[in-house]
């Protein structure tokens, strides 16, 4: 008890830990808008309960990996070596790696399987008569209970790994780790309901959310072949286009409440 006292009372400790928990914030956006798509595909009814799932999985899978600091230490390290140079770049440097660690596979794997759902899921938003897929009331597509939970779970153990392998980079102190974790997750607990039904009630956002989708599948893929773009370009880029599409929703509703004036005036 002292020892975590006296860990959670330095000054140092106290900075690192306030740091972590926004990075690992950040970095559950992406499996959050990710939650929320696939939840949305559900009956209302069930909509919740998946969402309280795939998150308590991925606190679940991150705690997980935390008890497995040496294998996660050592998942970074050369699995095998295609032998195959990259392309020079402008310093003579290869543009890609062709050493793949744990890490890089799972990375690559993920993103893979994010543009591939991401993909699937942006022809169903643009095919009005989806073949082989449920209906609801709505008309809009739905999925099994059961496939949104595993596809979510695979997703968890993709952004999992990341969010630990950051967790890492910036401290060496479990105790810090466990706590920055859990306060991220609590926080997409709590985001998780009102992100969902906002993409619900907006389906321009809806396909915006799966563009960044696309965008992070690409991201992952990319640092799985070592090509490494910082993050802080990514999330400006989505902020951006953010920004504007809340700027085209607000546009809307000014357009529909002053059609909503004219109209009561003509009346």
């Amino acid at each position: 008890m002292e020892s975590l006292l006296a860990v959670f009372t330095d000054p140092t400790n106290i900075a690192a830990l306030v740091t972590l928990i926004i990075l690992e914030v950040v970095l559950g956006i992406d499996n959050l808008i990710f939650i929320s798509i696939l939840s949305n595909k559900l009956p209302q009814e069930q909509r919740k309960k998946a969402r309280r799932i795939g998150i308590s999985l991925a606190l679940v899978l991150r705690l997980a990996l935390l008890s497995m600091i040496a294998w996660i230490a050592q998942a970074t390290q050369t699995v095998f070596d295609l032998g195959i140079a990259g392309s020079p770049g402008a310093y003579g440097e290869p543009t890609f790696e062709t050493a793949f660690s744990w890490r890089d596979l799972i990375l690559i794997v993920g993103g893979l399987f994010l543009l591939w759902k991401a993909t699937k899921e942006i022809h169903h938003s643009m095919d009005t008569e989806p073949s082989g897929t449920m209906l609801d009331k709505k008309g809009k597509a739905t999925m099994t209970f059961t496939a949104v939970i595993v596809q979510i779970l695979l997703l968890d153990m993709v952004f999992s790994v990341d969010s630990i392998l950051t967790a890492i980079g910036m401290t060496d102190l479990l105790p810090i780790m466990v706590v920055a974790v859990i306060v991220a997750i609590g926080v997409m607990l709590i985001a998780a309901d009102p992100l969902a039904e906002f993409i619900d009630h907006n389906p321009t956002v809806v396909m915006l959310a799966l563009a960044f989708l696309l965008m992070i599948g690409f991201v992952l893929i990319a640092d799985g072949f070592g090509v490494h773009i910082p993050k802080g370009y990514i999330y400006a880029a989505m902020a951006f286009a953010a920004g504007v599409e809340t700027l085209n929703i607000l546009a809307r509703k000014a357009r529909q409440r002053r059609m909503g004036e004219a109209d009561s005036a003509a009346e």
